[in-house]
């Protein structure tokens, strides 16, 4: 897989997959609104990702297919924050056909090449559901360590909820993440900016 930079033509993948998708990802989502899968819903989003990635607060990606260029899902970098933090939080959905494949497994291992060495950060955070076995067993994967739980931490399918929260240092990830420690570009070769 690589990841890319969501633009105006992936709409229609992106809504059908999304659509297809809905009753697979709603249990671990915000709410969606009554318009989210429309043409104009999804140009506020573009222009919102836009917006983050000028001034360094977000980065949004699409995970697709190399073989194909098929859309498989969605990766964000946000709360990106700098100074004394040197850290951003870790969130992704992966299309029902494509879940479980080790698509997910790879697309965050390129999302952390570029955190650490693109936007140079001291740490990523990423939190989830503590019934979600499938995300919790992806973050251990990918070397993140749990840190504890996080009371009613976000609002997920219209309500507040406990969240497990996880984490990853620029050191640990130096051991773990192929293509980091040595400066080669392993699973980062997958990333597209």
């Amino acid at each position: 897989v690589y990841l890319r930079f969501p633009v105006q033509h992936d709409w229609r993948a992106w809504s059908a997959l999304r659509a297809d998708s809905q009753a697979f990802l709603a249990p671990w989502e915000p709410t969606w609104p009554k318009d989210a899968l429309t043409r104009s819903a999804y140009r506020r989003r573009l222009r919102h990702y836009a917006e983050q990635w000028r001034n360094g607060s977000g980065y949004s990606f699409f995970v697709v297919r190399r073989s194909d260029a098929v859309l498989l899902g969605g990766l964000t970098l946000s709360n990106v924050r700098r100074g004394i933090t040197q850290s951003g939080s870790l969130g992704y959905w992966i299309g029902e056909p494509y879940a479980r494949q080790g698509v997910m497994t790879e697309a965050v291992r390129a999302a952390l090449c570029f955190c650490f060495d693109n936007l140079t950060l001291h740490r990523v955070e990423a939190a989830c559901l503590p019934a979600n076995i499938a995300s919790r067993r992806l973050l251990d994967k990918c070397g993140f360590r749990e840190e504890g739980y996080a009371t009613k931490y976000l609002k997920i399918d219209g309500e507040w909820t406990d969240h497990v929260l996880f984490a990853m240092l620029r050191e640990e990830a130096m051991r773990v993440v192929p293509g980091l420690a040595d400066g080669g570009r392993g699973p980062g070769e997958a990333t597209e900016f």
